[in-house]
Order: structure tokens, then sequence, then C-alpha cells
């Protein structure tokens, strides 16, 4: 065989080494914006003079973006081309990094927002991008992104508070350095302009979103992501308050969260491995729900154990279904083009059903002064998701 045959392949698999590195960059960009808030958020709060249902919003507006920008993302993707929108996305999300850290009432809430659309246009698209160029192996894929995701998230949840006590800006500088890592992924990202497709599918994007809303499965899916992420995002905005509410100072419940966030990226490595060896995912959904009502137990009652113990369990169920959740995106979807319409529908319904979470937490706090009540909605969740688990692991897919 000739060095002239040769060389195809290997450009190729050059090509797919160059994409694969910018997934992982555009996936370590989609958690540190939002996981750098819990740890900061009673400095935040007494600094510009919120409250907890206030400093709740500065979550739950993300997901609220996360919601309303997910359905139309293959619409903008039609119009820009998909390396094209990712590129958009990572410029997006460091302008609003970059806005959110002015010490303002309107920058603080208007620079969120515009990280969260940035911020939904990556989550939309990266399941898309693996299920067309990575079908044979968007187990391993899946894993890798949501463990970057993962990495991102505990990283910036454990260096947010020592990173506002060291540099001279205090939190609002803490919280824009991570728009350098933005603009490191648009860099890293802008090869792909040239080799990803720009037009999407040649069909009606009404009468797909009007499919899959007659699908039960693709609501299945759609629900157990929603419920899945309520609970993640109330412990990533909350979980810090709940242990200084119990005496722990700052610097510990920061890094009891990036703790949390740390198991979840060896849960999202592992768990879509472990889906990806079977047609059916339903045990698996069974054996995290389990796993993190054992976990919301060891919070409710501080006796049970250390809580570095529940902390790091539920940290690891909430990264697993997480990455579960986007692996039955790819899986339950019988091509790349349902694909990138089933991401849309799941992450808008599911990031909707997520955003009244924090909110929901922070106001139930503000009227009875505990987190215990937080604590159990967590476990009521934890129950509808398992029904609605159970359903989207069947080894089903939803076709156009």
């Amino acid at each position: 065989m000739s060095l002239r045959s040769l060389s195809p392949s290997a450009s190729s698999r050059s090509k797919d080494v160059l994409l694969a590195v910018g997934i992982l960059l555009v996936a370590v960009n989609l958690r540190p914006a939002l996981a750098a808030v819990g740890p900061l958020a009673a400095t935040i709060r007494e600094t510009m003079g919120l409250g907890n249902s206030q400093v709740g919003l500065l979550t739950t507006l993300p997901l609220l973006a996360f919601g309303a920008v997910s359905t139309l993302t293959p619409l903008i993707t039609r119009r820009l081309g998909l390396a094209s929108t990712v590129a958009v996305a990572m410029g997006l999300l460091a302008l609003g990094i970059a806005v959110r850290s002015l010490p303002f009432h309107v920058a603080l809430f208007g620079g969120t927002l515009l990280l969260g659309i940035a911020i939904a246009l990556g989550n939309v698209l990266l399941p898309s991008i693996v299920k067309q160029h990575f079908s044979r192996k968007y187990g391993i894929m899946t894993s890798l992104y949501a463990g970057m995701m993962g990495i991102g998230a505990a990283v910036a949840a454990g260096v947010s508070v020592p990173l506002a006590r060291s540099l001279p800006g205090g939190w609002p500088a803490a919280l824009a350095c991570w728009a350098v890592l933005a603009l490191v992924a648009l860099l890293a990202w802008l090869p792909q302009l040239k080799r990803l497709p720009d037009a999407g599918p040649d069909r009606s994007y009404a009468k797909a979103m009007k499919h899959l809303g007659r699908s039960r499965l693709a609501w299945n899916v759609a629900l157990f992501m929603g419920l899945q992420s309520l609970a993640f995002y109330v412990i990533l905005a909350w979980l810090p308050d709940m242990l200084q509410a119990r005496g722990a100072d700052a610097v510990f419940a920061g890094w009891m969260l990036s703790l949390s966030q740390a198991m979840g990226v060896l849960g999202s490595l592992l768990v879509p491995v472990w889906a990806g060896r079977r047609p059916d995912q339903r045990r698996v959904v069974l054996f995290l729900v389990l796993v993190e009502l054992v976990a919301l137990c060891g919070l409710l009652f501080p006796a049970l154990g250390p809580v570095q113990l529940w902390v790091g369990l539920i940290g690891f169920v909430l990264g697993g279904g997480f990455s579960l959740a986007l692996f039955l995106i790819v899986v339950r979807a019988a091509d790349p083009a349902t694909s990138a319409e089933l991401s849309g529908m799941v992450q808008s319904i599911g990031y909707l059903v997520a955003a009244t979470g924090p909110f929901i937490a922070g106001g139930l706090f503000d009227l009875t002064g505990s987190w215990l009540y937080a604590l159990v909605l967590l476990a009521v969740v934890a129950l509808l998701k398992l029904y609605t688990g159970l359903g989207a692991g069947r080894a089903e897919v939803v076709a156009y």
C-alpha cells in the first residue's frame, strides 16, 4: 500500500481529532459561567442587596434562555450553518460573561441572559455533531464531552471564592475570568468553519416538531432531562448555602460543591459507556435514582454520615444522569437530523422544567428559613424522574 493511499485516511483522522478537540473545548465552557455563581451567592447577595429569590434568578435566567432558544436552534443553524452557530455561541458567551461581571443590576441580569442564550446553542448542537460525525463512538464521545462539562463546573465551583478573595476586582473579576476560556474555545473552533456542513435537512421544521410533540418517547426523554436538570441546578445554586446554614464556612462549602461536580465528572464518564453497552437503559435509570434518594436522605439527616459522602454521591448520580439524558437524545434518534430536532425539543422542555428549581428552592428557604423543604422537593423530583426515565430507557427510536 502506497503512502498516497494512506494519506486521505490519515488526513481524515487528523480532522476528526481536531473536531473532537473543538467539541471538548466548547463543552468545557458550558458550565463554568453557571457553576461560579453558587459559591459566590452570599457575597453577591450582600454587595448587590439581593434576596435569595433574586440570587436564584441568576441560575434560573440561563435555564429560561435554554428553554426559549433550544427549540429555535435548528432554525438558527439552517441560516448560519452548524459551525458558524457554534462560533457565534462562544463569542456570545464571552460577551455575556464580561457584561455580567459589571457591578450593576441591569448588567448582572442582562449578561446572565446573554450567556444563557450562548450556552443553549452549544447544549443543543453538540449531541447532533456527535451523532453525525462519531456515529460509531457516540457513547464514548458523549462520556468525554459530558465529562468536560463536569470538569468545567467542578473547577469553577472550587476556585470561585479563592479567586474573588485574591483578585483586585473581587467577585466581578472572579466571574469575568471565564470569558478567556470561551475565547480559547472560539479560536480552537475556527478550523471547523470550512469543514462542517452549512445546510440543514431539506424538510419542514414545523412538521418535524409536530411529529416529535406526538411522540411519547420524546416526551419521556424531555421530562427525564428536565427533572434531572432541575435537581442538578438546585444543587449547583444552593448547595453552598445549604452547608453554610449548618455552620460551614464559604471556602469549605465551595469545595463541597466542587466535590459534587468532580464526582459528576466520574458519573459523566462512566454512565454513558455503561448505557451504551445495552439497548435498554431502564436498569441504569433505576440505579441512579436509588442512589440519589440515599444521598438526599444523608443530606436531610446529617447524623447518618459525613457530608462529603452524601455530596459525592449526589454529584455522581446527577452527573451520570445528565450524561445519560444527553446519551438518550443521541441513541433515541434515528438519524442526525432527527437528533438535532429531538435535542432542541428535549432541551427546550427540559430546561423550562429545570428553570423552576433554583427559584422555588430559594423561595422555600425565604418562606421557611430552612433548606429541609428544598431537599424534600428533590426527593419528590427523583421519584418523578424514575417514572419518566423508565419510559425513556426503552429500546425504541424516534423517526421522522
